[in-house]
């Protein structure tokens, strides 16, 4: 972490002449991450049935860790005496935290929300309370070593009808972003992205991002999305945030990744990506593919002796068949291993596959087949019609 220069330089290096989509590079303390990018979820400083070597070789760039957790097990002083998760767990690549503002939404009913922070009760001890501040969640931040790390916001489910209250959230957030700003002890090498909430509500969306935009930061989050709301609303709220957000500057739209969210999000202008999904479904048994997912726990695959996908290069697939990942998957650990390596597999090479069609000018074509593969009987749903319709993609039809 010694020696940097800047926290974090990003560059624009192909936009679709017809969509939002754009191609970027970003330089962070631990090295270059190729936009659109997923980032897989390590909560607790590991990716489920991964090594961190093993992550290395598939070329991943980036990974999450979770503050609350992290703070809470092993936390700060342990994390400073190994100086940083970077070495605490032997990855070399970069690293995003979340700020623990989340679990004011998952674990709501153990939450009390104040202007101070979010008083917790611990989930490890029920007995015991954890304040969560602004303060603390930069504190374990930096404690952490992260190469960007997130403001504590005020977190409210986007299915929450009190206005109010969401409008109140804004102004807190914005509040909370000023003393996470103060409280950061490493501005040089750690980058703090403000989260733009408001839940599905425009003008709240207008204010949050107006606000964030007066401080000076590398990068923004669009958070308060993915958490029940419909697609139809989801889809609106993300083309208005990348409208009014600035467009030399990363922007990150928190908890998605369902493969056809990343293709719809990036037609929009987002750069990066999280969720839990691809490695969390892993340990169920499912595979990801370009036309949906194999749940190989079913008895079809029982005699299925072909890999998951024959155009996917993972270990996995060259190795294993659909018939032996059957007999294993949601029981034993190596089932876990094999299938989440196939999974970020994938959602890599989903990304890899959108930014070289940026480059090559052929992204529209690229959506088009995509959406068309996902729904062969053209049965589109309305709401990616519509959010592709916006920027200025006709799906393919008989």
């Amino acid at each position: 972490m010694t020696g940097c220069k800047s926290p974090l330089v990003f560059d624009v290096l192909c936009e679709c002449k017809v969509t939002k989509a754009r191609v970027g590079k970003m330089k962070l303390p631990h090295g270059y991450v190729d936009t659109p990018v997923f980032m897989p979820v390590g909560t607790q400083g590991t990716l489920k049935g991964m090594l961190p070597e093993q992550l290395k070789k598939m070329g991943l760039q980036i990974m999450l860790a979770n503050t609350y957790h992290l703070g809470t097990r092993p936390g700060i002083d342990i994390l400073s005496k190994a100086g940083g998760l970077h070495n605490f767990m032997n990855w070399d690549g970069n690293l995003l935290t979340d700020s623990g503002g989340f679990q004011m939404v998952s674990l709501l009913k153990l939450a009390e929300i104040t202007e101070e922070g979010v008083k917790f009760q611990s989930l490890n001890e029920q007995k015991n309370e954890v304040m969560l501040t602004p303060e603390h969640s930069i504190e374990i931040q930096n404690a952490i070593g992260a190469d960007i790390i997130m403001q504590l916001d005020d977190v409210i489910k986007t299915t929450n009808p009190n206005k109010d209250r969401i409008k109140e959230s804004v102004h807190r957030t914005t509040r909370w972003l000023d003393r996470c700003l103060t409280a950061h002890k490493n501005p040089e090498c750690q980058s703090i992205f403000p989260i733009v909430q408001g839940t599905l509500y425009e003008d709240l969306r207008k204010i949050s991002v107006a606000d964030h935009m007066k401080r000076d930061v590398n990068g923004y989050a669009i958070g308060g999305l993915s958490g029940g709301e419909s697609k139809d609303d989801f889809w609106k709220i993300v083309h208005l945030c990348t409208n009014l957000l600035p467009k030399d500057k990363p922007r990150y739209l928190m908890g998605v990744g369902f493969a056809v969210d990343l293709v719809v999000c990036c037609a929009l202008g987002v750069d990066m990506f999280d969720c839990v999904f691809p490695t969390r479904t892993a340990r169920f048994g499912c595979a990801l593919l370009m036309t949906g997912q194999l749940n190989l726990k079913k008895k079809q695959y029982a005699k299925d002796f072909n890999p998951i996908d024959k155009d996917c290069s993972c270990t996995t697939c060259k190795n294993y068949t659909r018939a032996y990942l059957h007999g294993i998957a949601g029981d034993l650990p190596v089932a876990c291993h094999l299938l989440t390596e196939h999974n970020v597999a994938f959602q890599m090479r989903l990304m890899k596959t959108m930014r070289d069609n940026i480059l090559n000018g052929s992204f529209v074509s690229f959506v088009q087949n995509f959406m068309a593969n996902l729904y062969p009987d053209r049965s589109y749903p309305s709401w990616i019609q519509d959010s592709l319709k916006a920027v200025n993609i006709n799906l393919l039809y008989p």
